[in-house]
């Protein structure tokens, strides 16, 4: 028995004001429950990603009118959530704890008339102790700790803001074959290098996107999947990482992450070897954390990211289509349910304009906190060893 996921629901995704993430969160849940020809009475198992505040299990569930659920809870590990979700629902279903869960991830942090930066900002007086300490020091937002390993990568093997740029623009260029993606103009390195600071050594443009919107998936068995509506994108292998660097001297903060471990385990499962995967869809918070994941997960040697992500691989044409939906950098940011909708629409080859040549493997990642976790799926449109 194996697992797979067999639905997909997507709500408008971007400026999109007026729902609140509950709402948007049911919407998603109703979009994907269709796309795979469910009924809502057919889920058994909802698990809901951080940030719709309350108890967003009990009151989501309320909402859709699902009765005696066998599954439910929140979960998060930020970015990273939306593997270890697939996960847990995964072995939910093959343990026979489930047989239909749905995963779900809404947000809506945008706000008419304000600004995408104001988003995220935290009131001054929320900085106290020892975040009052290094929020005195200049570290007062995410950007600030991931601009510090980034610098940490530069500094130990000589990656470049180009290099950097590099991904940026490869990202883009596949977000102009997306029609959902909200930045679709095309952009140049001399673009990317032009963009204002955000916080040295990122540009704008090494920075994702604020979105609001809701994704969920359907995870069932796959021997279910096959007699449903859309073909079943099949669940090889998964895994997690959750290093606990320090970011002190002499610990490998920023140089390193959870991807080691965690692709390691997804590959030994799924019996593969990064020579087998034909796409990749990783977290892009950041550019950074693209290079580094690309290193992490053996695609290239530590250190020679920046001269791999340069050299044109990872853009349409390239060897390993990367971010082909255009990523959080350029398409939409949904946490780690950006890389993980793309990669059901490529195993599925309803990529369109974008789809790769090749979508036998497809791995997804997805990284949480500041490097603290890490999650990594294994996707096939086909039944593994088949």
């Amino acid at each position: 028995m194996s697992a797979a996921i067999a639905g997909l629901g997507m709500t408008e995704l971007g400026r999109v004001y007026g729902r609140s993430p509950r709402r948007l969160a049911a919407d998603a849940v109703r979009l994907a429950a269709a796309d795979a020809g469910l009924g809502l009475a057919d889920l058994d198992g909802l698990l809901v990603s951080h940030g719709m505040g309350g108890s967003p299990g009990i009151e989501l569930a309320d909402t859709l009118g699902l009765r005696d659920l066998r599954l439910l809870t929140q979960m998060n590990a930020f970015g990273a959530t939306a593997g270890a979700m697939v996960a847990h629902a995964a072995m939910s279903v093959l343990s026979g704890a489930a047989t239909t869960v749905a995963c779900v991830f809404a947000d809506a942090p945008l706000k008419p008339k304000q600004s995408a930066g104001s988003a995220y900002n935290r009131n001054a007086r929320e900085w106290y102790g020892y975040g009052g300490m290094t929020a005195a020091l200049g570290l007062r937002s995410v950007n600030s700790f991931y601009a510090l390993a980034a610098q940490r990568h530069m500094s130990r093997y000589g990656t470049t803001s180009e290099q950097l740029g590099a991904i940026a623009v490869s990202t883009r260029e596949w977000a102009t074959r997306n029609p959902l993606a909200q930045m679709r103009e095309p952009i140049t390195l001399a673009d990317h290098q032009a963009s204002r600071w955000v916080s040295e050594p990122l540009h704008l443009l090494d920075c994702c996107l604020v979105s609001n919107g809701a994704i969920a998936v359907i995870v069932t068995s796959a021997d279910r999947a096959r007699d449903l509506a859309r073909p079943p994108v099949h669940l090889w292998g998964w895994g997690q990482g959750h290093p606990g660097h320090r970011k002190e001297r002499g610990s490998d903060f920023g140089l390193t992450t959870g991807a080691v471990s965690s692709g390691a385990t997804a590959m030994k499962m799924a019996g593969i070897t990064p020579s087998d995967v034909d796409v990749c869809e990783l977290y892009d918070c950041y550019t950074y954390t693209v290079l580094v994941s690309l290193e992490d997960y053996g695609f290239c040697a530590k250190g020679e990211g920046g001269a791999f992500a340069a050299s044109g691989t990872l853009g349409p044409g390239g060897s390993l289509p990367t971010n082909t939906g255009g990523g959080q950098l350029s398409a939409y940011y949904m946490w780690g349910f950006t890389p993980l909708s793309e990669a059901v629409i490529q195993a599925r080859g309803d990529g369109g304009e974008r789809q790769a040549p090749s979508n036998d493997v497809v791995l997804v990642s997805g990284n949480g906190g500041i490097l603290d976790h890490h999650s990594t799926l294994i996707v096939s449109p086909h039944p593994k060893g088949a």
